[in-house]
């Protein structure tokens, strides 16, 4: 995909974390309230609402795709200027952190499967490999190690 591809899609991508946002501000909390009404979670040594934690958690998910997002923008304006196969590998593992780590806390808060939360740490990891490697393409020459890498383009 073109910078300009990766600039819009982070862009998409922060559209949407300000509507989960205020989704979760305006009317969430108590849709919560009522679906897990009585259900507690043992969360730092307190115990919590799990209405309480399952708002935080999805709070937690747009806040992260907003990061993201915008770390995406970033990596797409940097393919314009100096396209680099890291940057490429940065924008990949941004989109797939964002699919992986939030979309698996709105999955796991909206519909009580507690089973999604296994999800949440690979979308962590790719978040981290692409920090890493837009660490690396924003250093230029320094990352021509990585283009020597099989190819990712596609």
């Amino acid at each position: 995909m073109t910078g300009s591809r990766w600039t819009s899609l982070g862009a998409i991508f922060c559209l949407f974390s300000v509507a989960f946002g205020a989704f979760a501000a305006h009317g969430l909390d108590r849709v919560f309230v009522e679906k897990y009404a009585g259900r507690t979670r043992e969360v730092g040594g307190q115990t919590l609402p799990l209405a309480t934690k399952f708002l935080n958690d999805f709070k937690t998910g747009a806040e992260y795709q907003m990061y993201h997002g915008l770390g995406l923008i970033a990596v797409g304006l940097i393919l314009d200027r100096r396209p680099s196969r890291a940057a490429r590998i940065a924008a990949w593992m941004f989109a797939a952190g964002i699919v992986l780590f939030s979309g698996s806390l709105y999955i796991l808060t909206l519909t009580g499967v507690t089973k999604w939360g296994a999800v949440t740490p690979f979308g962590g990891l790719a978040f981290l490999v692409g920090w890493f490697f837009l660490s690396l393409a924003a250093m230029g020459k320094a990352a021509d190690v990585v283009r020597a890498s099989p190819d990712l383009e596609h």
